[in-house]
């Protein structure tokens, strides 16, 4: 099992080489904004009392996460969570989750 484990792993880290950078980026976003699923659901889509993300755009999360960064939005965890990224990160994970955003 372990060899199989290994061997998978490894495939995927040879194969990761080969992508260009702008697919890093793009499952940066992704692994970035798996955290927000415990609590906000799976894209966003939050089944239960805590808001939802899906349906907002990029530009509404960052300036939202930026502001709970800054301590400039009231809250009662996610100042400390956001804290924990850099502006890029807060970019990045933005602009994943606002792919859920419907189109104009």
């Amino acid at each position: 099992m372990k060899k199989i484990l290994g061997l998978l792993i490894g495939s995927s880290l040879l194969g990761a080489a080969f992508l260009p950078m702008s697919a890093f980026a793009a499952d940066k976003g992704m692994v970035l904004a798996l955290s927000c699923a415990s609590c906000h659901g799976t894209n966003g889509a939050s089944p239960g009392s805590i808001p939802k993300i899906q349906g907002r755009t990029a530009d509404y999360i960052e300036k939202a996460m930026l502001q709970f960064k800054a301590g400039e939005r009231p809250a009662t965890v996610m100042n400390r969570i956001a804290k924990g990224y850099t502006d890029e990160e807060i970019k990045l994970l933005s602009a994943y989750l606002g792919k859920f955003a419907p189109s104009k």
